[in-house]
């Protein structure tokens, strides 16, 4: 096991538990596909699965954090594109801000200021 690999099972909890910022974060700038929001993740520690993805656009989608429309492909089936609801892009902005809090009251622990 390369050692890159045993640091990402280390975290795995904290970035699950910041999955919902990151694909918040992904819809934040255009209407995306499902595989354009896997393909963005994929280069990062987020990388995930359709399997986990689409449940957690279900329950954004469910909280109206995110809607969808469809739209024709070139490339098959329409196809459904997410993007943000006035309610997505505040929940991202909370995220935002409460991402920054943690990451001032961690410094201040550490003896940073």
């Amino acid at each position: 096991m390369l050692e890159s690999e045993k640091i990402d099972d280390n975290f795995t909890g904290l970035r699950k538990g910041l999955l919902e910022f990151a694909v918040l974060s992904t819809i934040s700038n255009s209407k995306v596909y499902v595989a354009d929001v896997l393909g963005r993740l994929s280069k990062t520690p987020f990388a995930t699965s359709e399997g986990t993805l689409y449940p957690l656009l279900s329950r954004l989608k469910r909280e109206a954090y995110v809607t969808y429309e469809w739209a024709e492909s070139e490339m098959g089936p329409p196809r459904k594109y997410y993007s943000l609801t006035s309610q997505g892009k505040t929940r991202l902005r909370q995220l935002h801000e409460y991402w920054h809090e943690l990451y001032k009251s961690l410094e201040l622990l550490g003896g940073k200021q």
